[in-house]
């Protein structure tokens, strides 16, 4: 009954776009990411030197995300997605700049909070849905989402390398230079469009935030993407240091988390099949939280020796890059049909508040009570995010389905979406007239095919 289009392929404009978005996103994540492996480090060199200095430039761009995220949406929504981005990215340059320039810790500070004054991301994902049909869409949110995480793979590896060369001030000129490259990508490569209306699923929506603040599966989802980013900003305010300690050099560090990076995909990679196959998804969020804190306890309690921080950080990063793909997916699909943007901008803005919040509270434990101090932080909000994950339920499991019908004037069409709206799980309707088209999500085992054919009947050719 479904049915499908003769090409499912993206068109040659949509594998444009979608490749010019995820490299501008990559480049500025890049840039963002670039200076957690060495920051803890080369930061001793400037005389205003504290731990809780370090952490606030670890985190300190996450403050000015978590406050701009949502509104920088809206207003991409009011005057177009390309200024939106193309002025995220000066300021983001422009905080490059400050921090590359600043003579003292603070004047980093300072320049990595304008850093992330540039909250560009729901710009860049509303503009590719401007730009690509629906039924392509999850190709080029994947897309873009794959170079979000080859971006953090990448700055793990290249800051020690690079740094080693250029030091932290020409880290942030690499991260500068990045950022007005992502410009001229923008501007060439990706196809003006005429702006759609804003749709719940792309731009937060006001009204909306809340209710959805209130949802308890969601609050969950951002709960711990809160955790998840607290304990990553923190684990870095120590864990280079903790490097030197077991005697590598700092230029080594790269070569420490590539390999063990790779290893803790190869082992993230199964745990995500799994748990989409069995709907066990609650149970390897428990596992990985687990491995979060085994990481923790490696890292602060085993005497420092390289062979030990390899099996931390194989541990760490395994369970963080289970977390960090799983949590949006189950965000996706329990947040409620037309509201997606308003959660998803909920969930960024804890996510980058976690950043801060840990960076902050990381240097100040530190600088207060040292590597122990660190280890119980973050054990603690790792074991509240374990006990609240019992509340968790498995997401529930969608398909998207497309079906004909004939053409349709407006009040046919809000008729037709009224009623599919009420059939046995569907959970979403968009009614694209032009395309003769009627496309649903539902839910993947609960959906009746014959109450829909029946409903789609009498508008049918």
């Amino acid at each position: 009954m479904a049915h499908q289009h003769s090409d499912n392929r993206l068109t040659p404009t949509e594998r444009r776009a979608s490749g010019a978005l995820a490299t501008v996103f990559g480049l500025r994540m890049l840039g963002l990411f670039l200076i957690m492996p060495v920051i803890a480090i080369y930061g001793q060199q400037y005389p205003d030197y504290t731990p809780l200095l370090i952490g606030l430039a670890i985190g300190a761009y996450g403050l000015t995300q978590a406050l701009l995220q949502i509104p920088m949406g809206m207003l991409s929504d009011r005057i177009g997605r390309r200024p939106v981005i193309v002025g995220g990215l000066l300021l983001f340059a422009l905080g490059s700049v400050v921090a590359a320039m600043a003579d003292t810790l603070t004047g980093v500070v300072i320049g990595r909070a304008l850093q992330g004054t540039g909250a560009i991301a729901a710009a860049i994902l509303a503009l590719a849905a401007d730009i690509t049909r629906d039924s392509q869409r999850p190709k080029v949110m994947a897309t873009i989402g794959m170079f979000i995480g080859l971006s953090f793979a990448l700055a793990l590896v290249l800051g020690p390398l690079l740094g080693e060369y250029i030091g932290l001030q020409g880290l942030f000129v690499f991260t500068a230079v990045s950022a007005l490259f992502g410009i001229v990508v923008l501007l060439i490569a990706v196809p003006s469009v005429t702006q759609k209306t804003a749709k719940g699923d792309l731009i937060p929506v006001g009204s909306e935030l809340g209710s959805l603040f209130k949802h308890p599966q969601l609050a969950r989802l951002n709960f711990g993407v809160f955790v998840l980013h607290c304990v990553l900003t923190a684990f870095f305010v120590v864990v280079p240091l903790q490097f030197v300690a077991g005697g590598l050099a700092t230029e080594q560090h790269a070569w420490l988390y590539l390999p063990t990076l790779l290893a803790s995909f190869a082992l993230m990679i199964p745990m995500l099949i799994i748990a989409e196959r069995k709907r066990k998804q609650p149970v390897y969020f428990r596992v990985a939280i687990v491995l979060l804190l085994l990481a923790v306890a490696v890292i602060v309690w085993v005497p420092p020796h390289w062979t030990y921080l390899v099996v931390a950080v194989v541990l760490f990063f395994t369970g963080f890059n289970f977390l960090e793909a799983s949590l949006p997916s189950s965000l996706t699909r329990f947040a409620p049909a037309g509201s997606k943007g308003s959660a998803s901008g909920i969930y960024s803005t804890a996510q980058f508040l976690g950043a801060f919040i840990g960076g902050a509270a990381g240097g100040y434990v530190y600088q207060q009570w040292g590597l122990f101090g660190i280890g119980i932080f973050t054990a603690v909000l790792l074991v509240f995010w374990f006990a609240s994950s019992f509340g968790m339920q498995p997401p529930p499991q969608q398909q998207n389905v497309s079906l004909p019908i004939r053409q349709l004037n407006a009040v046919q069409a809000q008729q037709l979406a009224e009623q599919l709206a009420q059939a046995t799980g569907v959970e979403e309707v968009r009614i694209v007239s032009a395309e003769q088209t009627v496309y649903l999500k539902v839910h993947k085992t609960h959906y009746n095919e014959a109450e829909l054919a029946a409903l789609l009947t009498p508008y049918q050719n």
